[in-house]
């Protein structure tokens, strides 16, 4: 049913707690796992320390997740990628033909004024297949 899975992380609490989920339906589905980190472009506006603004930051957090599920006998690719991450995500997703993206949620999505910079809010809304959002 889902042959390749999506995994977009970043530095969140929500995304630690998605590898479970992740995990089991890797296992489940005998699905392929990718990885997808996004290295943004810096805003002078407001600094957020769970954005991936650098290189380095972006390969130590794969590495880390990656060897999460790698304790799981699972073996997943990684990718990395610049840019905004909901237009990345949904772009790579398309690229590689995802059957599923999972990814961990804010919660900011929910309150009005924060919806327009919730990356799940816009994944949702543009991906190419389904989406499931982890609170």
């Amino acid at each position: 049913m889902f042959k390749t899975i999506l995994f977009p992380i970043d530095r969140s609490r929500e995304t630690q707690e998605a590898v479970g989920t992740v995990t089991n339906l890797v296992k489940n589905f005998n699905s392929q796992l990718v990885l997808l980190s996004v290295v943004e472009p810096q805003s002078e506006e407001k600094p957020d320390p769970r954005k991936m603004t650098s290189q380095e930051s972006v390969n130590e957090l794969l590495e880390q997740v990656k060897s999460l599920f790698t304790e799981q006998s699972i073996s997943p690719e990684t990718l990395e990628r610049e840019g905004r991450p909901a237009f990345i995500i949904c772009d790579v997703a398309d690229e590689m033909n995802a059957d599923l993206i999972v990814m961990g949620c804010r919660g900011v999505g929910l309150i009005e004024e924060e919806a327009d910079e919730s990356v799940s809010n816009r994944v949702i809304n543009l991906s190419p297949c389904p989406v499931l959002v982890i609170p």
